[in-house]
Parts: C-alpha cells; sequence; structure tokens
C-alpha cells in the first residue's frame, strides 16, 4: 500500500477514521471538494463535500451500513444491481441455486435478492493512495475467487476501483478481470444517494436523459414491455420514482438543481441503464448507473456484455458542481 505522499498545493489524500472504520479523505482545496471512501465498508463513497455542503445523503451513517447495510452514501451494487426474480438465475453455463438464509444475500421488501453480494464486504484491499497535479486518487481491490462468493456468482473475477478527485470533479471506475476459465456476465452498479442541501427536494429542478423505460410489475420486476419517454425535465414538486430506464440520450448526463448549487452525474463508459429512485419522504434522488436492467441474470444474457477470460471490463461515472 503506497502511504500519503506530498502533493502541489489543492490535491491531497489523508488517512481518517469514519465511524471508527479506516477511511480515505480526498482533497481538491483549489475548487473545495472534499470525497470520503470507506475500503473496509465495501468501498462506500461515505461522504462528498462542496463548499462546506455534504451531497451524499448520510442515511443511519457508516457505522450502520457496515454492520447492517443500512443503505446511503454510494454502495458498490455487485454482481447484480436492483433485485432478481426469485433465490436463483440461469446465466451462460450457469445455474445458480440461492441459499435464502445466506448472510452474503441482501432482501428487499418483497423478499427478493437485492443489489449483490459486496454491500459493506470487508475483502476490499487498499493498492494505492497518491495526489500529484492531476488529482488525487485511491485505488483499491478485491478477488472474487473465495468459495463462498462463487457459491452465489461461480465466475471468478478481480475488481478495482479506481477513485479520483480531480478539477472539481469525483470520477470513480471500476475494471472487472476475468480471472478464470469462463466468461463473466456485468451486471453491477451504483447507488448514488444525491441531496442538495438548504432546498426542499419538491423545489429540485431535474434533467434526467432518459429514452425508454422499462415497464415494472408490482415487485418492481421487468415485465418485458418497454414504453418511449421523454426527457425527464423540471421541478421534481410530487413525483417520486422507482423507475428503470434502459435507454439513454448520449452524452448521459443528469443533473439536480436547487438552492444555487447544481450536481452533474454523467454515464461517462459502460452504464447503458439508469434505474432512478425517490420514494415518498425522503429528500434525496439516487441516479444509479447500471450496467445492465433488473434481473438480466435471471435469463438468457443476452443483455449482458460478457468478460471473456484474461481480459478486462471497464465502467465509469463522474459527479461534478457548478454554483449557480
Amino acid at each position: 500500500m503506497t502511504e500519503r505522499h506530498a502533493a502541489p498545493v489543492g490535491y491531497r489524500i489523508e488517512a481518517a477514521l469514519a465511524d471508527g472504520l479506516a477511511a480515505w479523505i480526498l482533497h481538491d482545496d483549489a475548487a473545495d471538494v472534499h470525497a470520503t471512501w470507506v475500503p473496509e465498508a465495501g468501498m462506500l463513497g461515505a461522504s462528498l463535500v462542496h463548499h462546506g455542503d455534504e451531497h451524499l445523503w448520510q442515511g443511519a451513517g457508516v457505522g450502520a451500513y457496515a454492520e447492517a447495510r443500512t443503505f446511503m452514501g454510494i454502495p458498490f451494487l455487485h454482481p447484480w444491481a436492483n433485485r432478481l426474480d426469485h433465490f436463483g438465475y440461469s446465466v451462460g453455463p450457469a445455474e445458480v441455486v440461492l441459499d435464502p438464509a445466506s448472510p452474503l444475500l441482501l432482501l428487499d421488501e418483497h423478499g427478493l435478492p437485492i443489489h449483490g453480494v459486496l454491500n459493506a464486504s470487508h475483502r476490499w484491499s487498499v493498492l494505492t493512495t497518491d495526489a500529484g497535479a492531476d488529482g488525487a486518487r485511491l485505488v483499491a481491490g478485491l478477488d472474487f475467487d473465495d468459495p463462498a462468493l462463487l457459491t452465489v456468482f461461480p465466475f471468478p473475477h478481480r475488481l478495482e476501483m479506481e477513485v479520483r478527485l480531480s478539477a472539481g470533479a469525483l470520477q470513480v471506475g471500476i475494471g472487472l478481470t476475468a480471472t478464470g476459465d469462463t466468461a463473466v456476465p456485468v451486471a453491477f452498479g451504483f447507488h448514488p444517494y444525491l441531496q442538495l442541501p438548504g432546498a426542499s427536494r419538491g423545489d429540485w429542478e431535474v434533467m434526467f436523459p432518459v429514452r425508454r423505460q422499462a415497464l415494472l410489475d408490482d415487485r418492481n420486476l421487468p415485465t418485458g414491455q418497454h414504453q418511449a419517454v421523454a426527457p425527464i425535465t423540471g421541478p421534481i414538486g410530487e413525483r417520486t420514482w422507482d423507475d428503470c430506464f434502459d435507454r439513454l440520450e448520449h452524452p448521459a448526463r443528469f443533473t439536480l438543481s436547487g438552492s444555487g448549487a447544481t450536481v452533474q452525474i454523467d454515464f461517462a463508459h459502460g452504464y447503458p441503464v439508469a434505474q432512478i429512485f425517490a420514494p415518498p419522504g425522503q429528500e434525496y434522488v439516487c441516479v444509479e448507473p447500471m450496467t445492465a436492467p433488473v434481473n438480466s441474470l435471471s435469463g438468457s444474457g443476452r443483455a449482458l456484455a460478457w468478460v471473456r477470460p484474461g481480459q478486462r471490463h471497464i465502467a465509469s461515472f463522474r459527479i461534478d458542481f457548478q454554483r449557480n
């Protein structure tokens, strides 16, 4: 592991604690943006502060996420994002039966497996921390080859996540390398809980560059039907969402504006699908970058990207800010 490096004025990275867990804080002092990441809690993005304002919903805190997987911040969802339709799936050569009692599984309100098995995982290892003229950077890796993990997703691979803060923007990249002798299906995503302090969510203005919606049933699972939609714009008002959009404009840049600030999340590479989650009674909006539609493992696999043995798949998204 590379320890903290000297850096030009503007970019720094420092070790810290978040609810007693080892964390790293990336600083862009010139832009006054500061990002906290917690490797031993599943590489959780725990904080993203711009001009003193926290732009990630904190929920019950890092400790609760680490202990009970109570979501907050920016969790990583792997090897599937959102729901499966039952305790098992058939994809490529694999027929997988999941144990409902497995402590690896997280269940939704309908009792279905949701958001993969790496939530709050302590398996990540920090590989590099550095800061230089082009930004502050944290890189961590995880080998998905443990027998318990392969029971739920029998495709050996290695993950590397790079978090970079540069020019006032946060970029999160994932590389997935197939390390076994079989190809790996790609269905991961992230769940950023974005907030705009100082303004009620109903007053926020949004622009979501969506073009097609996957229709969902009463368990929030795709029915196989779709409808064309126009981009979602204007004040949120009373609108709520828990919707999957599997066709986006390019570039796919989603914006939230309010109280004199704008947060933009840009699906830079490898995320053709977005889940928008904004439930009633909450002051956040989740714009979720997804590599595949909901429940893609429980099908033919035609909607999935596959990583051949020895090959690497890369995806990234970016969050930046403007003052209005």
